[in-house]
């Protein structure tokens, strides 16, 4: 059965009644970062570049550079620096009649090519060669699977799927596929013959775990809106040119919203007002209900800073990750897989013996390592080396507990049982690049020479750099981001130094402490938001 993960797209998943969700969305003017709390805990953290050149899950009209016979691939171009790879087993069983779909709608002058007398093609050989199916020269319609990762192109499938809230449209096909997730045979069996009556031939749907429970008219509504999403890629081939893209995926607050938003969500905070609309909107046609959890952020304070999320991407982002009671995670990267070494620190039991301290340690270890897996989304072989255990029960249980742990994970993965040696493997679909923040903070000052100039000089710098300012702009009121210990002091005491400096210079001066900085950093903004720059 064919995964309900299209496109590289993560499926929802269901979430115990007690936990309670909250997206909080930062948004500047290069990138949106998005932070999913659960339980008020950090638990995954997304980047978007204003500037992202591919999404997971666009679908574009390529053409093929080269075919590899060795590697039973070829390479695409699809407008990216370096050629997208695409493998025969990515192709889909269904290759060729989307090729055929493709050269129809190229000769054809009509505006749209009507998939629902469409005669389908043959599935192609599983076992067959890419020499087969492509040449050089040749147009193909493909899907990003996964994003541009290291020197490595873009990796792509010819099985077009196109995702939505409850349903994905798999397009050349007439199978009907329903998640694992929904255990009821009864549910299982009213949800297929509901799609049966409703879906028209050559249309092949897969149905996520939320649609448990839905109404036939809101499936219906749902399934004619994707069907229309592929006709409109259908009319754009028409007059296209390799490399084009046809549609775009959701940006990715929507995409996340779209694969994650449950009767858990609590909250949305958002401090921008284009985005804010935008996620109303988007709310508004999948859950209408939710709408009043979407809200405007607006205060002085930076929003990571206000949500102490910027203090726990510090603590949790690093090569050192604590655990409760001294024991803690080192975390090691490589090209080729990552390492995650479990240390139990200075945390003993004494009333315990040292295999049922190990236990603890490795268990607690396993449900950090889980949360780490999905908040830095690292994929690909994880090695985890837990505190050595004599027991097999013991290891078992260790191991009964890491599935327990990514059980709610929405990446494919697979996890085997420790080994004599006391490590566990475990593979993860890989569809980004990892989260990779520097935590280790360089000396603004001294550049990581080791040599500062003297500190009893720092407040005088800032003061003669707010002299330079004011003679400069007419602002009535500027704001002065540092470090929160800097922020203390100048804030401190009945007339504190900002009272000092607003008296002498006759200007509004607002001191906002930020994480964020290291020790002596400091940066001037316009009432605005936006940076003086000196």
């Amino acid at each position: 059965m064919r995964s309900e993960n299209p496109g590289g797209t993560a499926p929802p998943y269901s979430k115990p009644e007690n936990v309670s969700n909250e997206l909080v969305i930062d948004v500047n003017s290069y990138e949106i970062v998005i932070a999913l709390l659960e339980n008020k805990e950090l638990a995954e953290l997304n980047r978007e570049k204003s500037n992202t050149k591919f999404s997971v899950g666009d679908i574009y009209l390529g053409r093929v550079k080269k075919t590899m016979p060795g590697l039973n691939a070829a390479f695409i171009d699809v407008g990216f620096e370096k050629d997208a790879f695409l493998h025969y087993l990515d192709m889909g069983p269904q290759f060729a009649s989307l090729n055929k779909f493709l050269k129809k709608c190229q000769s054809e002058k009509k505006e749209t090519v009507s998939l629902m007398d469409f005669k389908l093609e043959r599935d192609i050989n599983k076992n067959g060669r890419i020499t087969e199916l492509l040449k050089s020269g040749q147009d193909i319609a493909v899907q990003i699977a996964k994003e541009p990762i290291s020197t490595k192109g873009p990796r792509l499938s010819s099985e077009i799927s196109i995702p939505g809230r409850n349903l994905v449209l798999i397009p050349f096909t007439d199978k009907i596929s329903i998640s694992q997730k929904i255990q009821s045979d009864e549910e299982r069996s009213r949800l297929k013959k509901l799609l049966q009556s409703i879906k028209p031939d050559n249309y092949g749907v897969i149905l996520r775990t939320v649609a448990e429970g839905k109404k036939v008219a809101e499936l219906d509504s749902e399934l004619r809106e994707l069907i229309e999403k592929w006709e409109t890629i259908a009319g754009k081939i028409k007059d296209a040119t390799p490399p084009k893209l046809l549609i775009g995926e959701l940006n990715r607050t929507s995409a996340i919203l779209r694969d994650i938003l449950n009767a858990s969500f609590n909250n949305i905070y958002v401090n921008d007002d284009a985005i804010y609309e935008e996620l109303k909107n988007y709310i508004n046609e999948i859950a209408p209900d939710k709408e009043k959890i979407i809200k405007l952020y607006s205060g002085s304070e930076p929003i990571f800073e206000h949500f102490g999320i910027e203090k726990k991407i510090k603590a949790l982002f690093g090569k050192t990750v604590a655990l409760k009671n001294g024991a803690y995670l080192v975390i090691e990267h490589t090209e080729a897989l990552h390492v995650i070494d479990v240390n139990s620190g200075n945390r003993t039991n004494s009333e315990k013996d040292q295999e049922t301290n190990a236990m603890d340690v490795n268990i607690a270890a396993a449900h950090e390592i889980a949360r780490q897996l999905r908040l830095r989304d690292m994929g690909g072989i994880i090695v985890v080396d837990f505190i050595d255990m004599h027991n097999p029960e013991n290891k078992q249980v260790v191991y009964e507990k890491m599935k327990e742990f990514m059980s709610t994970e929405r990446a494919k993965h697979h996890i085997l049982p420790l080994s004599k040696f006391g490590l566990m493997q475990i593979t993860r679909q890989r569809v980004r690049p990892i989260m990779n923040i520097k935590t280790i903070e360089t000396c603004p000052t001294c550049n990581g020479s080791g040599e500062v100039a003297p500190s009893i000089l720092f407040i005088d710098d800032i003061e003669n750099n707010l002299n330079y300012i004011f003679s400069k702009i007419s602002d009535t009121k500027i704001m002065l981001k540092v470090h929160p210990y800097i922020a203390a002091y100048i804030n401190q005491g009945f007339f504190s130094l900002r009272w000092k400096w607003m008296l002498k210079f006759r200007r509004r001066i607002s001191v906002i402490p930020s994480s964020s900085y290291t020790y002596l950093e400091y940066h001037f903004f316009h009432k605005n938001g936006e940076e003086i720059l000196l």
